[in-house]
């Protein structure tokens, strides 16, 4: 091709591209003007925002407000009772007002009306009386399930199509209590210890070998209570079975030690329990719902046969991704294991017969 050729080629192919990046510009101009047509007309629908409700302003609904207000997952709504409304709207103020240093746009309101849940996504249930020094959990039962079962119900008439999260102690039947009032499919109602229990188990064991807790990985299923049992022949350090890294006897009292994470925390305080890493186990799943994550994560689910157990709520693990509860998966154990097991979920029915509505 000689040099005259090339020239109006190339002459004929920049005109090409001149129309047509016109075209673009009309078109562009044509949908802006199509936008604020609609926009000045009140036609235009705009994504909803996502919601989150927290019931609970104390210290583990206020530290997990926190978190998710700095993650921006959603917009937050803290809720309390008449008599603690200063509380509630006192914290979402103070966390509001930390946006402009940690750089976040998440609105956060505190209140004591529960109709503000309206049309949450997830709605996030900490409300209850806090477990005292020397008192079981199961000692709560009495006034935290008339305190679940009421928000339940409220949760139900506002939030009709939300994910529940339950934290209220003792959480396997205050779980349970939850599912049954709201009526909501056993999908929408999430329980949370096994993240909690699994933190704890993983801090120990990662102090006891001095490595990062990112590289302990273990699953600790059950009921939250001394009866919990932390798979020790599925934890790993990075590949490596612990059983090889950790003596025998070191690994029972850390197992021990993580059945008792709740109570060892309790004394230490004196007054009130953990809510650290309880609202971070909170925030863990939020994050897996909200971004679809499909993690493998140990929860409190509604069982019907799984494990042996039915009409129970209990921790076991499960696939968390936008439905809830999409899965629970049954992992080979032996036979020690599975009466542990069984032995947990026994202790979890007792605590259930003692609940009023059932």
């Amino acid at each position: 091709m000689d040099s005259q050729l090339l020239y109006k080629y190339l002459f004929h192919l920049s005109i090409q591209t001149l129309c047509h990046f016109n075209v673009i510009i009309n078109m562009k101009c044509q949908s802006f003007l199509i936008f604020k047509e609609k926009l000045n007309k009140g036609a235009l629908v705009m994504v909803n925002r996502r919601k989150i409700s927290i019931i609970g302003a104390g210290h583990t609904g206020g530290t997990l407000a926190f978190i998710l207000a700095q993650k921006e997952l959603g917009d937050i709504v803290l809720i309390e009772r008449q008599q603690s409304e200063g509380m509630a709207k006192g914290k979402a103020l103070d966390i509001l007002e930390s946006g402009p240093i940690w750089g976040f746009d998440t609105s956060v309101h505190g209140s004591v009306n529960i109709e503000d849940i309206k049309d949450s996504d997830i709605v996030v249930m900490t409300a209850g009386i806090p477990r005292k020094s020397g008192m079981t959990r199961e000692e709560l039962v009495q006034t935290n399930e008339q305190i679940v079962r009421e928000t339940a119900l409220q949760i139900a008439t506002y939030a009709p199509q939300s994910i529940i999260i339950v934290l209220t102690n003792p959480v396997d039947v205050m779980t349970y209590t939850a599912f049954k009032a709201s009526g909501f499919p056993k999908e929408r109602i999430i329980g949370q210890s096994g993240i909690l229990d699994a933190a704890r188990y993983r801090t120990f064991i990662a102090q006891e070998l001095n490595v990062s807790v990112k590289d302990v990985n273990g699953f600790v299923l059950g009921g939250h209570n001394d009866t919990m049992l932390p798979l020790v022949n599925n934890t790993h350090i990075n590949g490596i079975p612990v059983k090889h890294l950790i003596s025998e006897e070191k690994i029972d009292q850390i197992v021990e030690r993580t059945r008792k994470g709740g109570a060892e925390i309790v004394a230490l305080l004196a007054q009130g329990s953990a809510y650290y890493a309880p609202a971070t186990a909170i925030y863990e799943t939020i994050d897996a719902i909200f971004n679809d994550r499909k993690r493998l994560l140990p929860s409190i689910a509604y069982l019907e046969g799984e494990y042996g157990c039915s009409d129970i709520c209990f921790g076991v693990p499960t696939i968390i991704g936008y439905q809830g509860i999409e899965k629970i998966i049954e992992v080979d154990m032996n036979n020690d294991e599975y009466q542990q097991l069984q032995h947990s979920a026994q202790a979890v029915s007792e605590v259930k017969n003692s609940l009023k509505f059932k």
